[in-house]
């Protein structure tokens, strides 16, 4: 990218140094080459962005054979679980030290204009989301919907005191580790039933919605999107491939998926109507993940999958 940045600025007879990227780290191999990624791009970095759904995905993806590291339900795997903490501390140490900007990762919650308490409820998390980035250094940020452009840019312009960014906390107190990058195992929480439908539910619902034609799409008030659906599907693998029990004790086998399935849609069905959900192609969605879901071998990319049913 650095050598394409170079060409266009030469091609235009622009100033070394007009185009600038900043680069998202979404994968965990990423965090172990910040350095050099900053480097390749040197005066066309902007800084790097600390991914979330993507990076969860992409970790439980290195190591979908490893029964130490699998995670429990998605809602536990918070920014602030040891694994995602020391990604994020590293990020904006690893920026500051080399002079780039470090953004914070974005706020998925969809605040509601129809349920105050909803409203009230998205606020507050992204409010302590960013709250979170600012203490850790970070200069900036970014949100899923522009109603939560106006708390976290308050978040950010009190956290910076008047200061358009933090580079001069170069975070020297900052010490991590390959190990705790690594350190899945330590993620608490527990694998539940609600875990399950959750994933099974979120996971259908968005293969629905890429089927047809968007990528990204608000379910249960979160912005959902090919990543969190990763996260979703490739769970569920584990969890099976695992024989995961619950913590009500039942192990989470293919039956036991497909007969929360049955259910999750029967409620998708009911909630959206019998018009929309035909418009879903559910009987192509449902194939879709359950392939996806259930493969022998963790399937790479849900979507290398879903390209043949597009029309």
């Amino acid at each position: 990218w650095n050598e394409v940045f170079s060409f266009s600025e030469d091609e235009f007879s622009l100033p070394r140094g007009t185009i600038k990227a900043t680069v998202l780290i979404e994968t965990l191999p990423a965090a172990f080459r910040m350095d050099e990624i900053l480097y390749e791009l040197r005066e066309h970095s902007a800084g790097l962005n600390a991914g979330r759904w993507d990076y969860i995905f992409s970790a439980i993806k290195c190591f979908p054979n490893r029964r130490e590291m699998v995670l429990p339900d998605r809602g536990a795997v918070t920014m602030t679980v040891p694994f995602m903490r020391a990604y994020t501390e590293l990020l904006a140490a690893t920026c500051h030290r080399r002079g780039a900007h470090a953004m914070g990762g974005m706020a998925a919650l969809i605040p509601s204009r129809k349920d105050d308490e909803a409203n009230h409820k998205a606020l507050d998390g992204v409010r302590e989301d960013k709250e979170r980035e600012v203490g850790q250094g970070y200069d900036g940020t970014w949100v899923a919907h522009p109603d939560l452009v106006p708390v976290a840019r308050e978040v950010f312009e009190r956290g910076l005191h008047g200061e358009p960014n933090q580079l001069s906390r170069v975070r020297a107190d900052v010490d991590v580790s390959a190990q705790d990058l690594l350190d899945l195992s330590s993620t608490p929480g527990q694998i539940t039933d609600a875990g399950l439908r959750t994933n099974v539910n979120v996971g259908f619902q968005y293969v629905s919605f890429w089927l047809t034609g968007r990528g990204a799409a608000a379910i249960n008030a979160l912005m959902e999107d090919a990543a969190t659906a990763e996260i979703s599907r490739s769970q569920i693998w584990q969890w099976v491939h695992h024989e995961v029990r619950l913590e009500d004790g039942r192990t989470v086998t293919p039956e036991l998926v497909r007969e929360v399935l049955d259910d999750e849609t029967a409620k998708i069905r009911a909630a959206v109507g019998e018009e929309t959900w035909r418009a879903g192609r559910p009987a192509e969605t449902r194939e879709i993940f359950d392939r996806v879901s259930l493969a022998r071998q963790l399937i790479e990319f849900l979507t290398l999958e879903a390209y043949d049913y597009l029309d």
